[in-house]
């Protein structure tokens, strides 16, 4: 099965204001993007007017995403303790966030919200662990109610943590944002094995490239698509097996050259996926 749209992430131009963004993501060559909806719902002053912009560049808006407060991506150490909807001293905001963005998608016509969980427990007795997964079960129907789909972004922890977590969410609006290259940088394990164990949920992609790093617990570095350790072959080969259509978003999160790096992407995909 084709993917069905390519698009980039307004995250990776870092812009400056709404007609910025939409300057930025022509410039790459696309008319596509996953919108980071969280600077809408907490910056009204400055992104209120992102999605009628957007929509007046001809611009379609594929997805949304979700940053939880607070997080710190300095370290893993840091993303670890502070990352997603797992502390919870910034849980409340986050709540109220999510209940503020599924109104606000829905309103724009949204029908997935990715996020990053946070680092969810390996050991299903952990304390911890079922906090998390009640917090997902709620976040997960409070989108469902306004007819979204939320979808778990990967890498944070092993995809047969991941699976067994969503087994016990059991929420049929729950899906997986697989992102091969987030497997390498948190080295979280092997992209193409984690992506045909988590194959039947997946809803949305993130085109990244990746090599990881020989000292446990540091980070992976970032790579322009097709310079990294991802199977690329692999991965589009399983990308057009999924059993539903998807839509797949070029992330660049590194570099200062990001717009060149994307219409790159932009090649390299439409080389490597016929």
């Amino acid at each position: 099965m084709p993917l069905a749209r390519l698009g980039t992430t307004s995250w990776s131009l870092r812009p400056e204001d709404p007609s910025d963004l939409a300057r930025m993501i022509h410039a790459t060559g696309l008319d596509a993007v996953q919108l980071g909806l969280s600077p809408i719902v907490t910056d009204r002053a400055r992104w209120a007017t992102s999605i009628p912009r957007l929509i007046e560049e001809g611009i379609t808006i594929l997805s949304g995403m979700l940053q939880p407060v607070g997080e710190d991506y300095s370290t893993i150490d840091r993303i670890r303790e502070t990352g997603g909807i797992r502390p919870d001293d910034t849980w409340p905001a986050n709540e109220s966030m999510a209940r503020e963005m599924a109104v606000l998608a829905e309103n724009a016509g949204i029908g997935i919200v990715t996020m990053h969980a946070g680092f969810l427990p390996e050991e299903q007795a952990d304390p911890e662990r079922a906090v998390m997964i009640n917090r997902l079960q709620m976040l997960t129907d409070v989108f469902a109610k306004h007819g979204i789909r939320l979808a778990l972004e990967t890498g944070q922890e092993s995809a047969h943590t991941l699976l067994e977590a969503m087994r016990e969410i059991d929420r049929p609006a729950l899906g997986v944002n697989f992102d091969p290259a987030n497997m390498l940088l948190y080295g979280a394990g092997d992209p193409i094995e984690a992506m045909e164990l988590l194959s039947v949920h997946i809803v949305a992609l993130h085109l990244k490239d990746a090599i990881p790093s020989h000292t446990t617990g540091e980070w992976g570095q970032e790579k322009p698509l097709g310079e990294g350790d991802v199977d690329w072959d692999a991965f589009f080969t399983i990308a057009s097996s999924l059993p539903q259509e998807v839509d797949a978003v070029i992330e660049r999160e590194g570099g200062d050259r990001r717009i060149e790096e994307i219409r790159s992407a932009v090649d390299f995909v439409r080389n490597h996926y016929k």
